[in-house]
């Protein structure tokens, strides 16, 4: 028998790494992540951009649909999703959508963003994304945000979960020196905490000079700051040197980029976003189709590689987001229920899970849910357990199997 003395002093050894990595890997919550985030230029966003969207949507589905390859009854909850609630993340964008204007004129389109904010942002989540750290646009990005702040806190404060999203982002010190600029805007402002997403558009960001994942070491360096990790499809793939023809989310330099991301933020509480397509279901029936159809398969791949979250930049994307998201889900949820009753009934049915498989179990069920995908009942029907319950095993706390 070893003397009780050995593992006081294994605990004392270990103390300062347990703490560390408690800090550094909470773990990510598997319910909250929207299904997509919708960029919309800064001057053509307006207090009832949510609203227009979502005629857009509408009408793309009445005049082209019905979706290609979409039953029925998925296509029902598609358009009540529509109507409900077309754009669940709202991201308003001074960045490459709005384009480099004269001071004056940017300084009109903040305080109109404002405004039109303060009326309300209609979706769960919002936020601004602003120009580049890089020398020759930085000045331009401090003054938008710390303007918008000041408009808006006139009004109204800060909507839960706002959120900065920081295109371009190509060393560490950009990412510390995004730190200490949310501190002194939260000290000016009166705010309480600035959080802030990391747009991965450039090589070094993937890979350092040194040979290490630099956004790796971004997230951490963010002090807790950071609450996502974007990919940019087509300024990442064109520093690569990928002909523009080429250019995609299925290319293997965008699987590679994400690939690093997801082991980057794996644990830390930071999300991972894939990119857009730029080919817009625009045209005629044919060009509508044609577009719909590589959307929905480029979301369903994404899906499939642990991918949740993805940016749509038309209206006409919406249907296919939520049609290609909603299959997903509702495909995955026999499997996935019948395992996580079986794992929490320690039933013998040819698969044998672990803790870590029902909490992504678990977590696969609660953003079927969140997004409405899947319904209460039915979850609870097919895996005997409730939401709340739900929450429990994904998040890893102590499970009753009683």
């Amino acid at each position: 028998m070893l003397d009780p003395a050995v593992l006081h002093r294994l605990d004392a050894l270990l103390a300062a790494d347990d703490q560390q990595r408690a800090v550094r890997y909470p773990g990510l919550p598997p319910a909250g992540q929207p299904v997509h985030t919708v960029y919309v230029p800064a001057d053509r966003h307006g207090p009832h951009t949510v609203d227009e969207w979502r005629a857009a949507a509408l009408a793309a589905l009445d005049r082209h649909g019905p979706l290609p390859g979409v039953a029925d009854a998925l296509a029902a909850r598609v358009r009540a999703k529509l109507a409900a609630e077309p754009v669940e993340d709202l991201r308003i964008d001074f960045e490459d959508g709005y384009g480099v204007r004269g001071d004056a004129e940017e300084d009109a389109a903040v305080r109109a963003a404002a405004a039109a904010l303060a009326r309300g942002p209609g979706t769960r989540h919002v936020g601004l994304r602003i120009k580049s750290l890089e020398p020759a646009t930085r000045r331009r990005a401090v003054r938008t945000l710390d303007l918008f702040l000041d408009a808006l806190l006139r009004h109204r404060p800060l909507p839960d979960g706002f959120r900065v999203t920081l295109p371009k982002v190509t060393s560490l010190p950009q990412v510390e020196a995004m730190v200490q600029l949310c501190a002194e805007l939260e000290a000016a402002h009166g705010l309480s905490r600035l959080r802030f997403e990391i747009q991965v558009e450039t090589p070094q960001a993937v890979l350092g000079a040194d040979g290490t994942a630099t956004v790796a070491r971004m997230v951490h360096a963010a002090a807790g700051r950071c609450v996502g990790l974007h990919y940019g499809t087509y300024d990442y793939s064109a520093a690569l040197g990928v002909a523009a023809g080429q250019q995609s989310l299925e290319h293997p330099v965008a699987d590679h980029a994400k690939a690093v991301l997801q082991v980057a933020a794996a644990g830390t509480g930071v999300a991972v976003s894939d990119g857009s397509t730029n080919v817009l279901p625009t045209g005629d029936r044919a060009a509508v189709h044609a577009g719909w159809a590589l959307h929905l398969r480029l979301v369903r791949r994404s899906l499939e590689r642990g991918l949740y979250q993805g940016w749509d930049l038309h209206p006409g994307q919406l249907p296919t987001r939520f049609a290609a998201t909603f299959a997903f889900y509702r495909d995955g949820l026999p499997a996935a229920a019948a395992r996580l009753r079986a794992y929490l009934d320690r039933v013998d049915g040819g698969i044998l899970d672990e803790p870590a498989t029902a909490r992504a179990l678990a977590g696969f069920l609660l953003r079927g849910l969140d997004c409405g995908a899947l319904d209460d009942a039915e979850v609870s029907g097919l895996a005997g357990v409730a939401r709340s319950h739900l929450h429990e095993i994904a998040g890893g706390r102590p499970m009753s199997l009683g």
